[in-house]
């Protein structure tokens, strides 16, 4: 028996989930149609640019995702947290950045709601913060948007998507690591692409252009950082699961080679590996990643800010300058 999508959502047993879309019947989400001979491909760049806009919306932060021919996978975690700390007037002006919404909460942003309205206003915005770390009004505002936009194109109308988003719950950070690197590797898998980094509309495509600043000047989603990814400096809870970039990368590549007979792909074993591809220096990566110590850091960040941060907090030293920990 079938069950409502909100209740497999339990944000008191992990905040990571895995969702996956599929068109009706042999539609084609995008790519070329071989029954119909059409070409769809420019729709890929259609879900990675609402997946932008809807990731400055909601309090939903974008793992991993891969837009394939007539489907699309995302893993995202469920930010509460950062829903819960936003003001009363930011929720407001988010959410109308995809509704219109009622006069009286337009009022009420002006400053010309009294008495009873401005507590109508309230109790809606109140609402609105429920829904913007909701992933049921995300997948809403994700899918609507495309099937609307889909169905104009094809001057028809319609069902678009087969059937309600799939959900999976993922409960544990081997559960997380497992399914990034599955949705990563589907372009491998159904032989669209020779390597990862090769995979078009990808996370993990995302993730290694912005290593090389090679990235392609679309627009792309923000994605949670991996610790360390792109050099990016966060708290473990601005991460995924601290999972290290190049451990993920090489995790990916090195599941991508395996050769599976259920699947049309793989990386092949004569290609170099992912480091050697993207130019990376072993010496410097391993410098780079190595473990961190037992010691919670005081503070992160550069050498200077550092020295700046230990004289206005009676510090009198800096420890361990290259790694930038104080």
């Amino acid at each position: 028996m079938t069950r409502a999508r909100y209740t497999q959502v339990s944000l008191d047993s992990t905040p990571y989930y895995h969702c996956i879309c599929r068109c009706v019947r042999r539609a084609f989400l995008c790519g070329r149609d071989h029954y119909s001979g059409q070409d769809y491909e420019h729709r890929r760049q259609w879900v990675v640019d609402r997946l932008a806009v809807l990731g400055e919306v909601f309090a939903i932060d974008l793992c991993a995702y891969a837009v394939m021919s007539n489907h699309y996978h995302v893993v995202v975690r469920i930010n509460e947290k950062k829903a819960s700390g936003w003001s009363d007037t930011e929720v407001a002006e988010r959410w109308m950045q995809l509704f219109r919404g009622p006069e009286v909460v337009k009022r009420w942003l002006s400053g010309q709601a009294e008495g009873g309205e401005t507590l109508k206003a309230l109790e809606i915005i109140g609402l609105w913060r429920e829904r913007l770390y909701d992933l049921g009004w995300f997948m809403k505002c994700l899918n609507e948007y495309l099937a609307r936009r889909a169905n104009e194109e094809d001057c028809c109308k319609g069902r678009f998507w087969e059937g309600r988003y799939k959900c999976q719950a993922l409960l544990d950070e081997k559960a997380v690591l497992q399914c990034m690197a599955y949705v990563d590797l589907n372009p491998v898998r159904a032989a669209m692409a020779a390597t990862p980094e090769e995979s078009d509309y990808t996370s993990i495509q995302q993730r290694t252009s912005a290593i090389n600043s090679t990235g392609k000047q679309n627009q792309t989603p923000r994605l949670l950082p991996l610790v360390d990814d792109a050099h990016v400096e966060a708290d473990d809870d601005e991460t995924v699961c601290r999972f290290r970039l190049m451990d993920y990368l090489v995790i990916v590549d090195s599941t991508g080679r395996a050769i599976r007979h259920d699947k049309r792909g793989a990386v092949s074993l004569e290609v170099a590996g992912i480091l050697g591809r993207l130019g990376i220096e072993e010496s410097t990566w391993m410098r780079h990643m190595r473990p961190r110590k037992k010691r919670l850091p005081v503070a992160v960040g550069g050498v200077t800010r550092l020295k700046e941060y230990a004289a206005r907090t009676g510090r009198r030293w800096v420890v361990g300058q290259r790694e930038m920990i104080c």
